[in-house]
């Protein structure tokens, strides 16, 4: 598919019946043995042409700007009036002779790139038509005439937006999957999954995986085979500008994004030894005690394998704010979030008596002050968190936060719509 680059400005508006009048009857003397110039539709044709309002057209000659003596041009366009239907490519069809060139701007001066067939007689678009907007067509044919046209696609009863993460030109760990939420429901999610292009600077096996986000939107992420390989760049192009997602609305632009992994390291959280290691390029670099999630209940952890989600710094933690009623409140510095439903590992120093020793907080990674400064210092969003070990609740949730590491290749495969 093509990108929009820029170009000229869309042609004058529509001309007045009165001026339209005026315009064709140069053309008319110009070839006085045409006589379809004097039939009502025809007039109203080339009519269209002069004043750029889309449909069947001609001109030719020095009354279509062509090349001088050039004979008359002919082209058709399936889009046409000022409430086209959007979300289909646009052809332009020529009636006699061979196309040469065809070009389509939008009011912003974006470009929809396309392809002449090899016999010559008609041009497509590569990209969709995109809701309320206006286009202006002009095609040149080998013998040097020309045409216009425009036409201007009805506006989207709704608009569906997206969401990115990682950001823009971030450095992520190892573990971070590209992720998309969507602001409205995705009922076509073959056809969104088409126009979502992920390229890597190593070819990077992976694949998108679809899914309710914890917030209730439509989630699609996606995920390498293996853990993201050390200095790889990545860009996703989603080319969603035209695109109908179902019952949420039309996509009216296209996104992109890119970022970079950075250091090949991951922390493992063992609950039975109640140790937090943190590994880079495979050496410890940093081994601790620690106390994790109460088991036999809410209170408990959660295993798997999970992906660090944010650095926050010093925060208020609420029990009630994760169905724990009044259990806590409390500032809590080092807060590093595994998951959405308020899984954090975190300094606590009011739990020391346990490092080490026993799992006995309230559903977190606790460590001492000094050693959740260290480790707080050297992960970065998007390191894995391999949580291992009998004393949890279950394993974390595909939508709670990263959880699609928990899934088998075969299995997160299964999840695209592609499939």
């Amino acid at each position: 598919m093509s990108r929009i680059f820029a170009t000229s400005p869309l042609p004058t508006p529509s001309l007045s019946a009165r001026e339209i009048t005026t315009e064709v009857a140069p053309l008319n003397r110009i070839r006085p043995r045409t006589t379809l110039l004097a039939a009502p539709a025809a007039a109203l044709a080339l009519a269209a042409l002069t004043a750029c309002s889309g449909g069947a057209v001609a001109a030719g000659g020095k009354g279509g700007g062509g090349e001088q003596g050039a004979p008359p041009m002919r082209i058709s366009v399936n889009l046409s009036g000022e409430q086209a239907r959007a979300g289909e490519p646009v052809t332009v069809s020529l009636a006699e002779g061979a196309l040469r060139e065809v070009t389509v701007t939008d009011s912003k001066g974006g470009r929809l790139e396309g392809q002449v067939s090899a016999d010559g007689k008609r041009w497509t678009s590569s990209r969709k038509a995109t809701p309320g907007t206006a286009y202006a067509v002009e095609a040149r044919d080998t013998a040097g005439g020309s045409a216009k046209a425009a036409f201007t696609t009805a506006a989207p009863e709704k608009v569906n937006k997206l969401t990115l993460a990682p950001g823009k030109n971030t450095t992520v760990g190892i573990g971070q999957p590209l992720s998309i939420v969507f602001d409205h429901p995705v009922k076509n999610k073959a056809e969104v999954e088409r126009h979502l292009k992920v390229t890597t600077s190593n070819r990077t096996e992976g694949s998108w995986g679809w899914m309710q986000d914890w917030s209730g939107k439509d989630r699609v992420d996606w995920r390498p085979k293996e853990y993201w390989r050390s200095g790889t760049k990545v860009t996703l192009d989603a080319q969603l500008s035209g695109v109908d997602s179902g019952s949420g609305g039309w996509f009216v632009r296209d996104y992109t994004t890119t970022f970079s992994i950075g250091r090949n390291q991951l922390v493992k959280v063992d609950l039975d030894s109640h140790r937090l290691t943190l590994l880079r390029d495979g050496q410890v670099v940093q081994d601790v005690p620690m106390s994790a999630g109460t088991p036999g209940g809410e209170k408990g952890s959660w295993r798997g394998r999970t992906v660090l989600m944010s650095k926050e710094g010093t925060i208020n933690m609420r029990s009630e704010t994760v169905g724990l009623g009044d259990a806590y409140d409390k500032m809590v510095d080092y807060s590093m979030r595994l998951t959405w439903s308020g899984m954090y590992a975190h300094a606590a120093p009011w739990n020391a008596a346990y490092f080490g020793r026993a799992n006995k907080s309230s559903g977190c990674v606790g460590m001492s002050d000094a050693d959740a400064r260290t480790v707080y210092d050297r992960v970065q969003v998007g390191d894995p968190f391999e949580i291992t070990g009998s004393d949890a609740k279950g394993t974390q949730a595909l939508n709670n936060g990263y959880g699609e590491w928990n899934l088998s290749w075969a299995q997160w495969q299964s999840r695209s719509a592609l499939r």
